[in-house]
């Protein structure tokens, strides 16, 4: 194997463990109310913590660019590494939101290292390709956590006298056993700090577009009100997309009685299991169709997916909340690349304003949380209604400079 390939697996590896551990709160917020004796509105400062560490993605990018890509990774990964060993040493609430601020630290700063390193240790002109494969791995990583989750629940504390259950029933207080999976999260990001620090990275050279440029590029940039509306897109999906995969499982707790150690885990596993086949699809419409029509009809099954899962009896609601995954999966990648594509230069800078805008994965679950306290999770989880809703006034303003190609004909599909 050489070096390049070593580092595309790498990397593949490094999107797994990102997704590996930013998507899990879903599964275990009902464990954490519970356990911490949270109401819904405090509970919704979980997620905040942890996304409202990617304000720091402008910061990463400059960090990159003076002590290059192997320190960042390694400082993340450690960063990472602190946040679980802490949280699994001491699992409070007060302890939980410095822990997840330091993991989310963490798994922004790897954000930002990892796509210009995979295209060129991968190769330009296999860099879309790669960057599919990379989104399987997440996709795979976030489908397999919540069942991890549901595996140390019920077997921890329990007849089971498998090794890895009868060491972390030494690590795990009883009735906490959640906890567990912040032990995992511990070893595996320790075991990353020790391979990246075996590798040999190669030298990246940063294009012109792939930069961050402060002062006059990006005061300018903030002054462009193309620029603003991208970002609360950004804004806007990330938003929706963890307001809903935070939030499913207690909702099904609450209305339908579903417990979130099985049922619950089981649904926000295939939320993110029909995003990644939604993901797959989306490659394949996106060469058949405008990707503004394309954003607007996805939107629209994600809106009517929602209204089914919020209103509709148990049975429809287990099948309708992950089917919201499946009509998110494409809107990531159409918002950045519309974005990108509506402004002629400065990219590198425009990609760290647009990936600041991943904080609605912080504020919007918690406005959730703080708007349940009042009228109820139901109710509230109708804000994302608003956030879908400027999804889809995307498709209708964005003017971008350069759309799609598509296939035409028979003919442009075999040229």
């Amino acid at each position: 194997m050489n070096r390049n390939t070593l580092i595309v697996v790498l990397i593949l590896l490094i999107f797994f463990v990102i997704s590996f551990l930013t998507n899990i709160l879903g599964p275990i917020i009902p464990d954490l109310v519970d356990s911490f004796q949270l109401s819904i509105g405090l509970a919704g400062f979980l997620p905040f913590a942890f996304f409202v560490a990617y304000s720091v993605s402008m910061p990463s990018g400059l960090l990159i660019e003076k002590y290059r890509e192997k320190p960042v990774l390694l400082g993340a990964f450690f960063l990472a590494f602190l946040g679980a060993l802490l949280f699994a040493l001491i699992p409070r609430f007060s302890v939980a939101l410095v822990s997840l601020f330091s993991i989310g630290v963490g798994m922004a700063m790897l954000q930002v290292v990892i796509n210009p390193l995979l295209r060129v240790a991968g190769g330009e002109a296999h860099f879309a390709f790669n960057s599919v494969l990379a989104q399987l791995f997440s996709g795979a990583a976030s489908f397999i956590s919540p069942f991890l989750y549901s595996y140390f629940v019920l077997n921890l504390h329990t007849t089971n006298t498998s090794l890895p259950i009868t060491i972390l029933n030494r690590l795990v207080p009883v009735h906490l056993e959640w906890v567990s999976l912040y032990w995992v999260f511990a070893l595996t990001t320790l075991l990353m700090i020790v391979v990246v620090g075996l590798i040999k990275f190669p030298t990246v050279e940063l294009k012109e577009d792939e930069k961050m440029e402060v002062g006059g590029t990006l005061v300018e940039l903030l002054r462009n009100k193309t620029v603003l509306l991208f970002f609360a897109g950004i804004f806007a999906y990330v938003g929706t997309e963890q307001g809903i995969a935070n939030w499913i499982s207690k909702f099904l707790q609450l209305y339908h009685g579903v417990d979130p150690a099985t049922t619950g885990a089981e649904v926000v596993a295939y939320f993110w299991g029909l995003m990644t086949v939604g993901c797959i699809l989306g490659l394949i419409l996106l060469k058949l169709a405008d990707s503004r029509k394309v954003l607007m009809i996805f939107t629209l099954g994600a809106v009517l997916a929602l209204l089914v899962g919020l209103f509709g009896p148990k049975e429809w609601a287990i099948y309708a909340l992950p089917t919201t995954g499946f009509f998110a999966s494409v809107m990531w990648s159409i918002i950045f690349s519309l974005a990108l594509n509506s402004v002629p230069q400065h990219h590198g800078t425009f990609s760290g304003i647009l990936c600041t805008g991943i904080v609605g994965g912080a504020l919007v679950p918690l406005i959730i949380g703080g708007l349940a306290e009042l009228v109820g999770l139901r109710w509230a989880m109708l804000v994302l209604l608003l956030t879908l809703g400027y999804i889809f006034s995307i498709g209708i303003w964005a003017k971008p400079l350069v759309t799609n190609a598509t296939i035409k004909s028979v003919k442009d599909l075999f040229s």
